[in-house]
């Protein structure tokens, strides 16, 4: 069977089991790896916090000296409602060259291709220098209350995911901006840091509201004012190679996303996100009954710092743009915001790569505007984490629109490019010096 064949059909087994979180059951997925690995010879264990939610482990240990290469993917998915769908959301169907399933792009189609190159390698006789691990976790989609995935992992056996480097989820697109081609490469991630608005007034009977100080009432203007954020511009230093390379210089902040807009539009879409924190508020919550004007209305609000930017510049930032009022700002969570270098046998092996399958064009080091799993080996063990499954065949903007949607789907030509990659890197990063 050629790798193609092979890649595809473990893809559309994973499919087939209905790992949705909550609640994940994720065990199922982690042992049919485990069968597919143990076949080739690669070594695998199943570490687990709680029943059914087993992380498989699988490493082809190093002779020694060399660096390490971590696989990283995980096993669950978001929901699926099959009245959306054209086919099962976990039929795993074949159909023009996709695979067709929930998770097929986040992300079981590269917890595939990682297995597959791993095995692959196994069966050639592959013997890298340094360790070549490849773990799928669980418990990635949701990721809240009692951990079960990767952070509990990076915690309690940090030996299993301990490595010099990783390649996980987040870029590969490939992009064309001012009539060249690109694929992008995550290096950075912006850290999720959400935080909850609570404005305050004075509760009374709703049948007469000037007794009242209504907190809604109040809470709106403040909402209009976090839906019109703006703030000035910065460079990071993703962004400044990726201006380089792209336009061939790096313009002042303040003048980067005009300079963008001018050469290309998707350049211009691609950073805009990435000059600022962002705020978008989501949910709102007042009063519970309708004869009752509230005294609080908490408003949370989803916010996404710059990578190394600290809630105490953030809050500044924010309520120096909403000014003087009667409401507090109270910061739920802080995950991610981290970066990996970009001067790294890793990086060259992703340049190398792209190079090779398709001359001309280039990588491009990107932050990812939400956040990954990479940040918790970042913070654990100093791992170079980058995000890169590259993908030539389907259009960048089409896998946006498909991930956590309906008819969810992913091409054999690209799950076939993505395992030529993972093979590439291992030889190049843990390979025998």
């Amino acid at each position: 069977m050629s790798l193609r064949d092979e890649v595809t059909e473990l893809l559309r087994g994973l499919i087939r089991l209905d790992t949705v979180n909550p609640p994940g059951q994720e065990t199922r997925a982690a042992e049919l790896l485990r069968d597919y690995l143990g076949d080739s010879g690669v070594r695998c264990e199943l570490l687990a916090r709680e029943s059914g939610r087993a992380n498989l482990v699988a490493r082809l240990p190093g002779s020694g000296g060399g660096p390490s290469l971590l696989f990283l993917s995980h096993t669950d998915t978001v929901l699926a409602d099959p009245a959306e769908w054209t086919v099962g959301p976990w039929s795993g169907e074949l159909r023009d060259g996709q695979v067709w399933g929930r998770g097929a792009l986040d992300m079981k189609g590269q917890v595939a291709a990682s297995a597959v190159a791993i095995a692959s390698l196994a069966r050639e006789g592959f013997e890298p220098a340094g360790d070549l691990v490849f773990a799928a976790t669980a418990d990635e989609e949701v990721g809240e209350g009692v951990q079960v995935g990767l952070p509990w992992l990076c915690s309690e056996h940090p030996d299993a995911v301990r490595t010099d480097f990783a390649v996980n989820e987040g870029a590969g697109d490939r992009v064309v901006l001012g009539g060249r081609v690109f694929y992008l490469c995550s290096t950075a991630e912006k850290m999720s840091s959400p935080f909850r608005l609570s404005v305050h007034g004075r509760s009374g009977h709703a049948s007469i509201p000037a007794i009242a100080d209504n907190a809604l009432v109040k809470a709106a203007p403040l909402i209009e004012r976090l839906g019109a954020f703006r703030a000035d511009a910065q460079l990071q230093p993703e962004l400044e190679a990726l201006l380089q390379e792209v336009s061939g210089s790096v313009p002042p902040a303040g003048e980067a996303l005009a300079r963008a807009r001018d050469l290309d539009p998707v350049l211009a879409e691609l950073i805009e996100p990435l000059l600022t924190l962002t705020l978008s508020p989501t949910i709102i919550s007042a009063s519970n009954k309708r004869n009752v004007i509230p005294a609080l209305c908490d408003v949370t609000v989803d916010c996404r710092l710059l990578p190394g930017q600290t809630q105490d510049e953030a809050e500044q930032v924010i309520r120096a743009w909403l000014g003087e009022g009667e409401y507090d700002l109270e910061w739920r969570e802080g995950h991610g915001g981290t970066r990996s270098t970009m001067d790294s046998p890793l990086w060259d092996a992703v340049q190398g790569f792209v190079s090779q399958a398709e001359p001309g064009a280039r990588a491009l080091p990107i932050v990812v505007a939400g956040f990954t799993d990479s940040h918790w080996l970042r913070a654990a063990f100093g791992t170079v984490a980058y995000g890169f499954f590259p993908m030539r065949t389907m259009e960048a903007e089409l896998a946006a629109r498909l991930i956590h949607s309906a008819d969810e789907r992913v091409p054999v030509d690209d799950l076939e490019l993505g395992v030529r990659f993972l093979r590439h890197a291992a030889q190049e990063v843990c390979g025998a010096p």
